[in-house]
C-alpha cells in the first residue's frame, strides 16, 4: 500500500490545490519522459499527452486506491492517452519490444554481465538494474508478477502457465502480454527517474 500517495490523492480529491501542484510537480517530468519515448520523441505531442493525462487523472483521483504507486497509476492513464493520440492523428503506433529482445541491448547486457567481474562500476550498474527489476515486479499486480516470473525466471511454457491459472492458453498469452506491457512501462518510469 502506498500510504503517502493515497493521502496525497485524498487531499486532491477533497479540493486541495496544493495537492494538485505537488502531484503535478513530482509527476510531470517522469510522465513526459514516459510519453516522449512512446511518441517518437515528439516533444509537443508528449507535452499535450501528459497535460491531458494529468487533467483526466485529476477528475478520477478519487478512484485511486493506493495499490500501486501514484506514478504507476498515472502511467496507466498516460498509456491510454498515447493510444488516443495515435488514433486521433492516424499515425502508426511504434512497437516497443522488451529491452532484452533488441539484439543490440541483449549484446550490451551480456557484455555488461561479462565485464562486471572486473569492473566495479559495471557491477554497480548491474545491481541497480536488478534492483529496478525487483522493484518493478513488486509493484505489479500479483498475477502479472507471477506469470512473468513463471515464464522468464522459471522458464515455464505458456501451456503450463495456463494450467496453473486454470485458463486457456490464449488467455494466458493475453495475460502475459498485459504483464509485459505493465512491466515495461513500470521499469521505464523507474529507470527514467
Amino acid at each position: 500500500m502506498h500510504e503517502r500517495d493515497l493521502r496525497l490523492a485524498r487531499r486532491m480529491a477533497a479540493g486541495d490545490e496544493g495537492a494538485f501542484d505537488e502531484i503535478f510537480d513530482t509527476s510531470f517530468s517522469a510522465l513526459y519522459r514516459f510519453a516522449l519515448a512512446r511518441l517518437r520523441q515528439d516533444p509537443d505531442a508528449a507535452e499535450d499527452v501528459v497535460q491531458t493525462t494529468l487533467m483526466k487523472a485529476s477528475a478520477k483521483i478519487a478512484t485511486y486506491r493506493g495499490e500501486a504507486s501514484l506514478l504507476t497509476w498515472l502511467c496507466t492513464f498516460c498509456r491510454h492517452e498515447i493510444a488516443a493520440y495515435f488514433e486521433r492523428t492516424g499515425r502508426e503506433r511504434p512497437s516497443l519490444p522488451l529491452a532484452e529482445e533488441v539484439p543490440e541491448i541483449r549484446a550490451a547486457l551480456e557484455s555488461l554481465s561479462a565485464a562486471a567481474g572486473n569492473d566495479p562500476a559495471a557491477a554497480l550498474r548491474r545491481r541497480e538494474i536488478a534492483r529496478l527489476v525487483h522493484v518493478t515486479l513488486d509493484h505489479l499486480p500479483e498475477r502479472y508478477a507471477d506469470v512473468l516470473e513463471w515464464k522468464y525466471i522459471e522458464g515455464i511454457a505458456v501451456q503450463e502457465i495456463a494450467a496453473r491459472l486454470g485458463s486457456t492458453t490464449k488467455a494466458a498469452e493475453s495475460l502475459l502480454t498485459r504483464a509485459r506491457e505493465a512491466f515495461r512501462d513500470g521499469f521505464a518510469t523507474l529507470n527514467a527517474t
